[in-house]
């Protein structure tokens, strides 16, 4: 999947696959994980968000189940 990079403090890159509905998330720490059944309103709200770290924390984090891949 392809992450785009943003300025952020707690998140490299984050991308998202439309046919599956996955939000892939780069941490600074080097983690990876996924997001499943995000809609992709979600995935554009966030790129729209003035801070990343911050939209994660209160409409991603626990809101989908996850699984980390690298």
């Amino acid at each position: 999947m392809e992450r785009e990079y943003v300025e952020s403090s707690m998140i490299e890159s984050f991308g998202f696959d439309s046919t599956s509905s996955i939000l892939e998330i780069e941490f600074k720490s080097g983690a990876i994980w996924q997001y499943f059944d995000v809609p992709e309103s979600v995935y554009y709200e966030m790129k729209a968000a003035s801070s990343c770290g911050k939209f994660f924390h209160s409409d991603i984090k626990g809101q989908y189940s996850e699984s980390q891949v690298g």
